[in-house]
C-alpha cells in the first residue's frame, strides 16, 4: 500500500520486533521506519540482516517514546502513518481498513485499532481523558465499547493510525513526558485543535503488554505518575487541580505506609523485592522536585 507507512519505537525486543515486523511487510506498506532506542540485545543487527528493506534509526542512548516516535514518523513521506510499540503484530488487512478509515473520515487525526492479548481476548484501549479528581472516584477511568466504530477521547498508543497533515501541526509528540501520556497529550491536544481521535474494530494489532517496560518496572511505575501529573499541571488550572494534585500526594504517602508495613512481614523473596521497588517510588515521587512539573504551561 503506497499510501500508509509504518513507523515502529524499539528498546531491546529483538524476537519481539521481528515478528511484528514480519507481521507489517507482509502488509506491503510504502515504508517501513525502526527508532530503535539504543537497544544492546541485538535488535539492529537483526533488522540490518534479515530485513534489509526497513530503515533502522539507532540512538545511542534512549530518547523516550515520544522523541524517538517524532524521528521515526518525520522520516516517512506517506500522508498516513502506522505507529506501532515493537511487542505487536499486525492481523492480516490491518493497514488497508486503518488507510481505509483514515480516507473516510476526514476529521479523524488519529484512528486506534482494536488491541488483543496473545491468547485473542480483548484488550482495552479506548478510555476518557483523565482528571486531577479521579482519585477520588475510585481511581475508575472508565472503558468505551469496543464493537463499533466511532469517536473516543483517546486511545492506547500501541497501535496509532496518525494522519501526518494533524500530526505535523501539532508539533508531533511533546518529548518532554519522555514515557507515558504521550498518547493521552497529543490527543486532548487534537482535540482543543478540532480534530478528532477515532477507534475502530475493523482492524486488529496483536499487544503483548509491557515487553519493554518491565524490564525497568520501578522507573516505568515512577515515570507513570510523573507523566500523569505532567499532564494534570499542563492541561488544568485552579481549585480541581490544587484538590487532585493533594489527593495524590495523600494516596501516595497511603502507599508508602502500605508497602511498609508489607515489606516488614514479606519473607524473602521477589514479592518482597518488588516491594522494595515499591517503596523506592513512593520516596522519589513524594520528593520529586521535577523542573518539568514545576514550571507553568500556557
Amino acid at each position: 500500500m503506497q499510501q500508509i507507512a509504518v513507523a515502529i519505537v524499539n528498546w531491546n525486543t529483538r524476537d519481539l520486533l521481528r515478528a511484528c515486523l514480519r507481521s507489517v511487510l507482509a502488509e506491503e506498506p510504502a515504508e517501513v521506519v525502526v527508532a530503535d532506542n539504543g537497544s544492546q540485545d541485538g535488535s539492529v543487527e537483526m533488522v540490518r540482516r534479515e530485513l534489509p528493506s526497513v530503515e533502522v534509526i539507532v540512538s545511542p542512548e534512549n530518547p523516550g517514546y515520544g522523541a524517538a516516535s517524532n524521528r521515526a514518523i518525520s522520516r516517512c513521506a506517506a500522508e498516513y502513518v502506522v505507529l506501532l510499540n515493537s511487542d505487536t503484530e499486525l492481523r492480516p488487512g490491518c493497514l488497508r481498513a486503518l488507510f481505509g478509515y483514515l480516507e473516510a473520515h476526514p476529521k479523524a487525526a488519529v484512528v486506534g485499532p482494536r488491541l488483543l492479548n496473545p491468547d485473542g481476548t480483548l484488550q482495552a484501549s479506548c478510555f476518557p481523558f483523565p482528571t486531577p479528581l479521579v482519585p477520588l472516584m475510585k481511581r475508575r477511568t472508565g472503558r468505551f465499547g469496543h464493537d463499533t466504530s466511532g469517536p473516543v477521547p483517546w486511545v492506547v498508543g500501541a497501535a496509532l493510525a496518525i494522519r501526518r497533515a494533524a500530526f505535523d501541526r501539532l508539533g508531533g509528540f511533546d518529548e518532554s513526558y519522555q514515557m507515558y501520556f504521550e498518547e493521552v497529550d497529543l490527543c486532548y491536544r487534537l482535540r482543543k485543535a478540532g480534530w478528532e481521535t477515532h477507534f475502530t474494530p475493523d482492524a486488529e494489532v496483536v499487544h503483548v503488554i509491557g515487553a519493554s517496560t518491565r524490564q525497568r518496572r520501578a522507573e516505568m511505575l515512577l515515570r507513570t505518575r510523573l507523566s500523569s501529573l505532567e499532564f494534570f499541571r499542563r492541561h488544568h488550572r485552579g481549585i480541581p487541580l490544587a484538590v487532585g494534585l493533594g489527593v495524590e500526594h495523600a494516596l501516595t504517602l497511603g502507599r508508602l505506609v502500605r508497602d511498609g508495613v508489607r515489606y516488614c512481614l514479606a519473607g524473602s523473596g521477589g514479592r518482597r523485592d518488588q516491594l522494595k521497588e515499591n517503596l523506592t517510588v513512593w520516596w522519589a515521587l513524594l520528593r520529586s522536585r521535577s523542573p518539568s512539573l514545576a514550571r507553568r504551561h500556557p
